[in-house]
């Protein structure tokens, strides 16, 4: 399974996404689900993926190839005017490889090769931008009404980023906020895991304004893991005793 989130803010955008693939208990691997290409001064671009690991590997190739031999008549990531253009393309190939999939496979293929993209950047002269593309290409934008999005395992995080969420709110309490919902996450779902990615996209910057990976010894993570839990803990004991006791 899988745990992406992107995340749209007054300064920009935040990615987080974990690494973890299994297909059952005893077959667990590590594969990176973010990847971002840039244009120095010009764009960029981040995905995330989630879904049947040869399906999402199989676009993110396809995007790579193009950007190494661009073709003028392609829409890229690089040369797309807009990122509606970019993401209308991404999801062209999406839907592309999943029928191919499928065919191959006859009734075999039906259901198994289903996945879902988020897209975030910017290209100079326009606002950064978040979409989701669902496994038939097409795709919804982020607003403000609905300012971030997630895919692959997302019920047990989701609560947590509705009440925390405030769109003027710094880069390192997004992060925060992030990391929280990721461990309550990992805590209730052995199907995501460590380590995770994270990538922030400031405004107007058109490189990777911070990278990390949060690996299983990750020093803040830990201390995120452990005062959660305890302020929970503080939480719930601070709140009114139920009574058995008739009024």
């Amino acid at each position: 399974m899988t745990y992406c989130v992107g995340m749209v803010l007054d300064k920009g955008l935040v990615l987080m996404s974990d690494t973890r693939t299994n297909s059952g208990v005893d077959n667990i691997s590590v594969f990176r689900k973010m990847f971002h290409w840039n244009v120095p001064g010009e764009r960029m671009i981040a995905v995330m993926t989630a879904g049947n690991l040869a399906t999402t590997q199989a676009v993110v190739s396809q995007l790579e190839e193009r950007t190494k031999q661009p073709d003028e008549r392609e829409t890229t990531l690089l040369n797309g005017q807009t990122m509606f253009n970019v993401v209308t393309e991404i999801g062209r190939l999406l839907r592309k490889t999943i029928e191919e999939a499928q065919k191959s496979n006859g009734d075999r293929g039906k259901g198994r090769f289903t996945a879902s993209i988020i897209v975030a950047g910017q290209i100079k002269g326009m606002e950064p931008r978040l979409f989701m593309i669902y496994p038939e290409g097409n795709f919804i934008e982020a607003s403000w009404d609905t300012p971030f999005f997630q895919i692959g395992e997302t019920k047990y995080g989701r609560p947590i980023i509705i009440r925390g969420y405030d769109r003027d709110m710094s880069f390192e309490d997004a992060t925060k906020l992030l990391m929280v919902s990721f461990d309550s996450t990992l805590k209730a779902n052995l199907s995501v895991g460590l380590p995770l990615d994270l990538l922030i996209i400031e405004k107007d910057k058109f490189e990777p304004h911070h990278e990390h990976r949060v690996t299983h010894d990750d020093p803040y993570f830990d201390a995120i893991s452990s005062g959660w839990g305890a302020a929970l803990r503080n939480a719930f004991h601070s709140l009114p005793d139920y009574s058995f006791k008739t009024k």
